[in-house]
């Protein structure tokens, strides 16, 4: 892939960035070299070798979702709060 003028003018404008000219030359220059040098792992041979998603051993430690008895009732929990409508909490807006 080649990064031009073009394709800098066309990802500026969809990101609303105002490039100078020395700006979008420089990035030209850099982005190419940047897609040049990752490129070169085009060259490896990567034939026999399995795709690595993780680099250490890691999973997910499930448990299951139980319900446990409560300490407090519900009455209890709203008397703690500041504002109660319609037997729940009653909260700022936030937006």
């Amino acid at each position: 892939m080649e990064v031009n003028q073009e394709v800098i003018a066309h990802l500026a404008e969809l990101s609303n960035f105002a490039l100078t000219d020395q700006e979008s030359t420089r990035l030209v220059s850099d982005l190419n070299g940047i897609i040049n040098y990752i490129s070169q792992l085009d060259e490896l041979d990567t034939s026999g070798i399995e795709p690595t998603y993780q680099v250490f051993e890691m999973k997910n430690v499930w448990r299951p979702d139980e319900i446990l008895p409560q300490d407090a009732d519900r009455e209890q929990l709203l008397n703690l709060t500041k504002e109660v409508r319609d037997n729940q909490i009653k909260v700022p807006k936030v937006l």
